[in-house]
Parts: C-alpha cells; sequence; structure tokens
C-alpha cells in the first residue's frame, strides 16, 4: 500500500486537510504521524509534532 503525504491548515482546534493523504511529517523528528493519531501542532508556525516531546524541543528552540 502507497501512503501519501497530506497537507493540512492547522487551526486552533481542528484541522483542514487541503491535500488528501494518509500522515504528515513531524517537523521535528521527521516521523511519520498517521492522521488518526494527529494531536499535537503549533498553529502560528503551521507544523505537526509527533508527540509532547517533540513539542517541547520546539519550545527550547524558539526560547534561544
Amino acid at each position: 500500500m502507497n501512503k501519501k503525504k497530506a497537507k493540512l491548515q492547522y487551526k486552533h482546534n481542528s484541522f483542514d486537510i487541503v491535500e488528501e493523504g494518509d500522515f504528515v511529517l513531524c517537523a521535528i523528528s521527521g516521523k511519520e504521524i498517521p492522521l488518526q493519531k494527529l494531536n499535537y501542532w503549533n498553529v502560528e508556525l503551521q507544523e505537526a509534532y509527533f508527540s509532547p516531546i517533540e513539542v517541547d524541543k520546539r519550545i527550547k528552540i524558539l526560547k534561544k
């Protein structure tokens, strides 16, 4: 089965699918995140995160 990367528009409590796909990539780790498991993203930066660990890493990078 071929998986396709989705393109999303992140909102505060949801996201819109701009281009259909099965997953997005974590902005920090590069891990694939299935859309049904996507729970963490940043609206202002328009990027997704695999877990709270990657969210914490992004926050630390932004504080530098």
